[in-house]
C-alpha cells in the first residue's frame, strides 16, 4: 500500500468513521469500498447524497496525492444516479484523467456492484510541497 495514503488514512476520522476499506492504490488510481449503514440514510429511506459524494471524495484525494505532492480540491461534482440503501456494498474507483504540473482532473466511479450509481469529477491543485513520510 501507498505510504502516503496510508499516512492520510491514518489521521482521516471521517473516513474512517465511514468504514472505508483502501483496496487497491498506484500513483493517480484510488480503489476503495464501504458497506452503507443504517444511520447513513435520510428521511426518504435512501443514503444522504452527502455518504456517496464522501466515499468518492476520499479516493479523489488518495489517488491525487499518491505522486508525493500535496494536491488540495478545486472543484467536484458529482451526478447521483442510482439511489443507494442500507447495506449496500459501494466501491470509488478514482482515476487520473489529466496531470499537469499544477492542476490534475479525476474521475470517479461509484458502483454498487458492476452498478453505476454515482459519478464524480475533482480537479486539485498540485502544491510545490511534498510529502513527509518518517522512517
Amino acid at each position: 500500500m501507498n505510504p502516503i495514503i496510508e499516512k492520510m488514512y491514518s489521521a482521516d476520522a471521517f473516513s474512517q468513521w465511514l468504514g472505508i476499506e483502501r483496496i487497491e492504490e498506484k500513483p493517480g488510481y484510488s480503489l476503495l469500498q464501504m458497506v452503507v449503514r443504517p444511520e447513513m440514510v435520510n428521511g426518504f429511506g435512501i443514503a444522504h447524497g452527502g455518504i456517496t459524494f464522501s466515499l468518492a471524495d476520499s479516493a479523489f484525494a488518495f489517488a491525487s496525492n499518491s505522486r508525493g505532492k500535496k494536491a488540495v480540491s478545486i472543484e467536484t461534482s458529482i451526478n447521483h444516479l442510482k439511489p443507494v440503501y442500507p447495506g449496500d456494498i459501494l466501491r470509488a474507483e478514482a482515476e487520473e484523467t489529466s496531470f499537469g504540473k499544477k492542476i490534475a482532473v479525476y474521475h470517479v466511479k461509484v458502483l454498487r456492484g458492476e452498478e453505476l450509481v454515482a459519478h464524480f469529477k475533482g480537479v486539485v491543485y498540485r502544491k510545490e510541497e511534498e510529502w513527509i513520510l518518517e522512517n
